[in-house]
C-alpha cells in the first residue's frame, strides 16, 4: 500500500506551504487530504485502478491527479519544486517539539539552520537565545526536543509496526510451502513502540521461503539471507527478519522469540527446577522432547497455565499462572462503544453521520461526539452557540439512527488553575464530559497534579481524557502523582482514559495497571478525528491488556444499558 507515502508527500507539503507562509486554506487541505488518506483502510492503488479516488473526503481533481502521479512514480513533481525554495532539512526540524513552520523560517532566515543537526550546535553555542522572543529556555526545550526525535527514530510506533508485520505475514501465509506464519518479539507482546520486526513460519521447505521473502515487493535491501533465517530492509528503511522452524519446534520457538528476555530467563528457571531442558526447540527430559509444538503443551509440561503474550514481562504472571489467577484479559470484541470521537465541527474530518455510521459497522451500541471546547481555537473549539447547534444534530441523527446511540459531548480544556473551559450549567447538559489538558506541559508536577485532581472533583466530569500528555517521538509525558490522582478518581469515581491513537497510548501500561490496582475505572477510546480512525481501538485493547485489565475494569465495555458514568443520567 502506498498510503502512507501519500500522506507523507502531502503532509509536507502542508509544512512547506506554511513556511512559505502561503494561504491557510490551501495548507489546510492538503493537511486534511494527509489525515484522510493515512487513515484509510483501502489501498489508493486499487482505488486509483476503480477510478475512486474522488471518493476519499477532501479529494478534488488537483489531488487525485496529484495522487496519481505518486502513485505511479513515487515522486511528485510539485513537491521536489518546493524543494528547490525550502531546503529539506527544514521539513525535520518541524519533528522538534516547539519549532513550528514560522519558527523553523526565522531561525533558517535569521542563523541559517536548515537542518536538525546545524540546529543542535547553534542551540549548544547559545546562539538562538540571541534571537528576538527566543531565550536560554526556548534552547533548553530545543534540545531536549531533539532528543525525543532521536529516540523516535530508533523506534516504530505499534500502528507501523502492525501494518508491515501483518502485510508480511500475510504474503508469507499464501507460500504453499508455509504451514503457519506469526510476528513475534515485542510486538507480538503488543508493546508500545517496537525496534524491528520479527516473523516466525513454520515450514518443511526453509529455502523456498527464504527465496520467496527475499524477494517480495518493497523489499530495498537484502540483509543476510541463511538456509533458515533471512533480514530484509524495507523501502521504509525498516528491517524485518523471518526465521523458519519445523512444526515440532514451532511452540517452543514462538514461545523463546516472543520473550520478553526476563520471562524466558524464568521458564528456563523454572524447567531446570523439574530436572527439563527448555530451549527454543522444545522441552527436553533427557534427551527425549516432550513439548515443542504449541505454546500451550510448553506451559502444561512446566505445569503452568497458558500465558498471554502481552503479559509475558515477568510481572507477576508466573505466580498467577501457578495459582490459577491469571486475568481473563478484555477483547476488542468486549467494546460495546467508543466515548471520545471528534467531527467535522471542530477539527475532525468526518461528520457525526459518517462517525454514527462507521461505529454501527463496528458493532457498537453508543458512540459519543465529543468536539473541542472553545478555548482550544487552533482545534475549532466550540463556542455556546455552536454547542446548542451541534446539540440539535445530534438529537436529529438520534432520532434516524434508532439502534444505536448518539451521545451528546465534549472534550472541555482543564485550563492552568484546574478549571474547565465551559462553566457547570453547560456540562450539566451535556451526556458525557471528558476533560483534557492542551497546555502548561511544562509546568510542575505538584500544579499539574492539583489540575487533574480538581477536574476529577468537578461533579460534571465523566472521564479524563490522555492524562499524561505525551505524544510518542514529540513531546514527553508530562509528570503526574499518580497515586494522588488515582486516589481522587477513585473517591470521585471519574474514569481514566487509555487513549487507542498509536502516538498517545495514554494512559500506558504501567499506569493503567496502576490505575486498576487502586480501583479506577477505565475507558478505552480512540480519540478519532476520522471514522476510519475507530479502527485503532485494537492499539487500546493491547495496552489494556498489556495492564491485566479484565472486561470487568473497562467502562464500554458495558452495553448502554448498564453504562454508568459519574452523572446519573444513564
Amino acid at each position: 500500500m502506498k498510503n502512507r507515502i501519500v500522506a507523507e508527500i502531502f503532509k509536507d507539503i502542508a509544512q512547506m506551504l506554511e513556511i512559505k507562509g502561503e494561504n491557510h486554506f490551501r495548507i489546510r487541505a492538503y493537511e486534511r487530504a494527509s489525515q484522510n488518506i493515512d487513515s484509510l483502510p483501502d489501498d489508493v492503488e486499487l482505488l486509483a485502478k476503480e477510478d475512486k479516488l474522488k471518493d476519499i473526503p477532501g479529494i478534488g481533481k488537483d489531488l487525485e491527479e496529484k495522487m496519481r502521479e505518486i502513485i505511479s512514480t513515487g515522486r511528485l513533481k510539485y513537491l521536489d519544486e518546493l524543494k528547490k525554495e525550502i531546503p529539506e532539512g527544514l521539513l525535520q526540524m518541524l519533528d522538534v517539539p516547539g519549532i513550528g513552520p514560522k519558527t523553523a523560517k526565522v531561525l533558517y532566515e535569521k542563523l541559517d539552520i536548515q537542518d536538525i543537526v546545524m540546529l543542535e550546535r547553534m542551540a549548544h553555542a547559545g546562539k538562538i537565545r540571541e534571537l528576538p522572543g527566543m531565550g536560554e529556555k526556548t534552547e533548553e526545550n530545543i534540545l531536549a526536543g531533539i532528543d525525543i526525535v532521536k529516540k523516535g527514530r530508533e523506534r516504530l510506533d505499534l500502528r507501523t509496526a502492525m501494518d508491515i508485520a501483518e502485510s508480511f505475514v500475510s504474503k508469507l501465509e499464501k507460500i504453499k510451502e508455509v504451514k503457519k506464519a506469526d510476528a513475534a518479539g515485542s510486538l507480538r507482546r503488543v508493546k508500545e513502540t517496537v525496534r524491528d520486526i520479527d516473523i516466525l513460519v513454520s515450514s518443511k521447505e526453509p529455502g523456498k521461503v527464504m527465496d520467496a521473502f527475499t524477494g517480495f515487493d518493497g523489499v530495498k535491501d537484502v540483509l543476510a539471507k541463511g538456509p533458515a533465517k533471512s533480514s530484509i530492509r524495507t523501502n521504509d528503511n525498516i528491517q524485518v527478519d523471518v526465521r523458519v522452524v519445523e512444526a515440532e519446534s514451532y511452540g517452543a520457538a514462538l514461545m523463546y522469540f516472543t520473550g520478553s528476555k526476563e520471562h524466558n530467563i524464568k521458564l528456563r528457571q523454572i524447567a531446570i527446577k523439574k530436572g527439563l531442558k527448555l530451549n527454543e526447540y522444545g522441552i527436553f527430559k533427557g534427551e527425549k522432547r516432550i513439548a515443542g509444538k504449541t505454546e500451550e503443551e510448553m506451559y502444561k509440561a512446566l505445569e503452568l497455565s497458558y500465558i498471554e503474550p502481552e503479559l509475558r514481562e515477568d510481572r507477576g504472571e508466573f505466580e498467577a499462572s501457578a495459582q490459577g489467577n491469571l486475568p481473563d484479559l478484555v477483547k476488542l470484541s468486549d467494546i460495546k462503544g467508543d466515548l471520545h470521537a471528534h467531527s467535522t465541527w471542530s477539527d475532525g474530518s468526518s461528520s457525526i453521520e459518517e462517525m454514527v455510521i462507521k461505529a454501527k459497522e463496528l458493532g457498537y451500541e453508543y458512540i459519543a461526539i465529543t468536539d473541542h471546547s472553545q478555548s482550544l481555537k487552533i482545534a475549532g473549539g466550540l463556542d455556546n452557540h455552536t454547542l446548542e447547534l451541534k446539540r440539535k444534530e445530534i438529537e436529529r441523527l438520534g432520532n434516524k439512527y434508532k439502534d444505536i446511540k448518539v451521545l451528546f459531548g465534549a472534550e472541555v480544556d482543564i485550563n492552568s488553575k484546574g478549571e474547565m473551559d465551559y462553566p457547570d450549567d453547560v456540562l450539566k447538559e451535556m451526556d458525557i464530559v471528558i476533560g483534557a489538558i492542551h497546555a502548561g506541559f511544562k509546568q510542575s508536577k505538584e500544579v499539574i497534579t492539583k489540575r487533574i485532581i480538581k477536574a476529577c472533583e468537578n461533579k460534571y466530569v465523566h472521564i479524563v481524557a490522555h492524562p499524561t500528555g505525551r505524544l510518542w517521538g514529540s513531546r514527553d509525558a508530562y509528570d503526574i502523582d499518580f497515586q494522588e490522582v488515582f486516589k481522587a478518581a477513585r473517591d470521585t469515581n471519574t474514569v481514566f482514559e487509555i487513549n487507542s491513537f498509536p502516538q498517545r497510548l495514554d494512559l500506558n501500561d504501567i499506569n493503567a495497571r496502576m490505575a486498576k490496582d487502586s480501583r479506577v475505572k477505565i475507558a478505552i477510546n480512540t480519540d478519532s478525528h476520522t471514522a476510519e480512525q475507530m479502527d485503532m481501538m485494537r492499539f487500546g485493547v493491547a495496552v489494556a491488556r498489556r495492564a491485566w485489565l479484565e472486561k470487568k475494569d473497562v467502562l464500554n465495555t458495558a452495553t448502554f444499558n448498564k453504562l454508568k458514568l459519574k452523572k446519573t443520567m444513564f
